[in-house]
């Protein structure tokens, strides 16, 4: 009954490595697959074989014979006889071993026979330990030189590897602080005889820090890499695999990462599986393996992520998938209109697929988009992280993509509370709510403006977001002519956030704003707060750049030359940017990039647009992208110098980054 098994196994075989040899005559390819039909019933490692001659199938195949032999294994020292449940590795110089020692032998470096020194043409070599074993798969594998690895699909990705759930056993007074709200007024007082038509409340909002002393201090991570390896990737493999295997060796145990490929089509090379043990070992093998051919196609690549996320059996509490492209999207479309690009995506990225509003309010994985080199596509790119929640990156040169996985890491692994949302009461009569501009965060304005929400969603470790709330004041009227010097309560702020372990709902603590209301001010009552000024320029700074993308998308840098040199002085006369503010000078800074990569038509197509996009993707979600050129970040004494490598960039962004960039300066092998 074993032999039966085996004659069907070996059979299998033979039509899985057909594509690998041309036999030169029937006869020949019948004893390829014939010959030493009896083998053990123990069932043998997966085999790789890898080889360069024509008679490679005749030798996999006596590799799989266990022939009785009193010879012994030139390694091991102990017997090659027949049914011990190993695998014998026949060498074209006539010496056997058993194939696991060999193997093992192979993987260190040496090519060689270790009883005669010959070379060898044919060389074993032994696949990663999470490829399909003989009992999932029914069927053997085989490779050839410079071809990347068969991996066979399953029809559902069910596969995932499970982790303890850590959410379980965890006492409530071991788990993270919650979330801290400040308020500041624009002034401290208004006059009681005027009203105040847009008065402004900065809102800030920051999230603890990592508690490195908690058993589980963050969230667990699913992230899935959706990696191009098109042709135009054949140059820059070296430095993307040394990127993707930083990312394998900075996740934890209970993160899990599965690794999606596409060219002209899509392939899941690797399951999600943990980044411990053999699972890190695995990745980093199926890393190194890959190779550069065929077009491009990012929907079949993200299609694939997004079934990965889609159908796992577990699900960590934050899922996530990193995009990296470095070319326009040939396969899908031959449009550069954004909607009708969006719509080629899952409901799962872009809800606005489905009819369904059931559905459609259903949460999005963020992608979190990556586009290298001066031929991706990036408005493609920004569109499909700006809708699905995610950040865009200009990596400008492939040398700082490490760094930039670098940052998007250091903040995706140290996710400490989720689903914030803020909530905004007017406090007296008359105070009513105008506007709640949030960039790319869901906000809502009603009671007739006596109410607001701003929808926050995932905080990192030591995150710092700042919202202005904007309010009409009615006129204080005074009592029997005398001088009004009471508070007027204006807002009372709270909210709300998730443990990003426990999931449990937890209220945060708010604050009420309140203003003087005398009938004169003194000079002080009219000297504004530089944190809401400084706020209320880095609105109008984005606002601006904005619009001026729109025009240079209509041919008219001329025009967008104009307006952000109008809003370059608009900006250095405000009193926080006198103020040496240092939100104000990076804004400056940032102004005058953009006017230098608008200058022409040819600068903008090259790097001006993707330069533009990353920064409008960056303020809208207030979080860290990388754009142009990395900078080394300082750790001098001033505190503030970590913001002035990168706007939004949080200290565990910051230690992560630094990692990188002294990786990157250690000598190598």
């Amino acid at each position: 009954m074993a032999s039966n098994a085996w004659r069907k196994l070996k059979k299998s075989l033979k039509s899985k490595l057909s594509f690998l040899s041309t036999p030169r005559s029937p006869t020949n390819h019948t004893t390829a697959t014939t010959e030493n039909p009896r083998l053990t019933t123990a069932t043998p490692p997966l085999l790789r074989t890898i080889s360069s001659s024509s008679s490679f199938s005749s030798r996999l195949s006596r590799s799989f014979s266990l022939h009785s032999s009193t010879k012994k294994c030139a390694i091991c020292l102990t017997s090659l006889k027949k049914g011990q449940g190993q695998a014998i590795f026949y060498a074209e110089c006539s010496h056997h071993f058993h194939f696991n020692c060999i193997a093992d032998n192979v993987k260190h470096g040496n090519l060689r026979c270790p009883v005669c020194r010959s070379k060898w043409k044919d060389v074993p070599f032994q696949a990663p330990k999470n490829a399909p074993s003989f009992q999932r798969s029914g069927s053997l594998h085989a490779y050839v030189p410079n071809a990347s690895p068969v991996h066979i699909e399953p029809d559902h990705f069910s596969d995932d590897e499970l982790v303890p759930d850590v959410s379980q056993g965890q006492p409530s007074s071991s788990r993270p602080h919650a979330i801290t709200v400040k308020t500041l007024p624009e002034y401290p007082a208004v006059s009681a005889s005027e009203s105040f038509s847009k008065f402004g409340v900065l809102v800030r909002v920051l999230a603890p820090p990592l508690d490195n002393t908690l058993p589980h201090h963050r969230a667990p991570i699913d992230i899935v890499n959706v990696l191009d390896v098109s042709g135009s990737m054949a140059g820059k493999l070296i430095l993307l695999k040394r990127a993707v295997n930083f990312i394998i060796q900075n996740l934890g145990p209970s993160d899990r990462l599965s690794i999606v490929t596409f060219s002209s089509s899509a392939r899941r090379i690797l399951p999600l599986r943990t980044m411990s043990g053999s699972g890190r070992e695995d990745a980093i093998s199926v890393v190194n393996s890959l190779s550069a051919t065929g077009g491009t196609n990012i929907v079949a690549g993200l299609r694939k992520g997004v079934r990965v996320l889609e159908e796992r059996r577990q699900h960590n509490s934050v899922a996530s998938i990193i995009l990296l492209s470095d070319g326009c999207d040939t396969q899908s479309h031959s449009t550069h209109n954004r909607l009708e690009y969006l719509k080629l995506l899952p409901t799962l990225i872009f809800p606005g697929n489905n009819a369904s509003g059931e559905e459609s309010r259903q949460p999005t994985f963020p992608i979190h988009t990556f586009g290298f080199g001066l031929d991706h596509d990036s408005a493609a790119m920004h569109a499909i992280s700006d809708e699905s929640g995610g950040t865009f990156s200009f990596i400008e040169s492939i040398d700082i993509l490490q760094d930039a996985f670098a940052r998007c890491i250091g903040g995706l692994t140290s996710i400490v509370a989720r689903d914030v949302q803020l909530k905004v009461r007017s406090a007296s009569p008359g105070v009513q709510i105008l506007s709640t501009p949030s960039g790319r965060h869901k906000n809502k304005i009603f009671d007739q403006g006596h109410q607001a929400t701003i929808d926050i969603g995932d905080l990192y470790a030591e995150e710092e977001k700042e919202f202005l709330v904007f309010l009409s004041i009615p006129v204080f009227p005074a009592v029997d002519g005398e001088e009004m010097l009471e508070n007027m309560p204006l807002v009372d702020v709270s909210g709300f956030q998730k443990d990003s372990v426990s999931m449990d709902t937890v209220e945060v603590e708010g604050e009420r704003v309140e203003i003087r209301r005398p009938q004169f001010l003194s000079s002080t009552d009219r000297v504004p707060c530089l944190e809401v000024d400084r706020q209320r320029n880095r609105l109008l700074v984005t606002e601006t750049i904005a619009k001026t993308q729109r025009m240079a998308e209509m041919g008219d840098l001329k025009g967008a030359q104009a307006l952000l040199a109008e809003q370059l002085s608009t900006l250095l006369s405000t009193a926080s940017a006198q103020a040496g503010d240092d939100l104000c000078n990076r804004l400056e800074a940032e102004l005058k990039e953009t006017r230098k990569r608008m200058e022409t038509r040819e600068l903008y197509e090259r790097s001006g647009r993707a330069y533009v996009l990353s920064g409008m993707s960056s303020h809208s979600w207030q979080r860290a992208a990388t754009r142009g050129p990395s900078m080394p970040i300082s750790s001098g004494g001033n505190s503030d110098m970590r913001r002035t490598a990168t706007s939004y960039e949080t200290p565990p962004m910051t230690t992560m980054v630094t990692k990188s960039q002294n990786l990157n300066l250690a000598p190598r092998e």
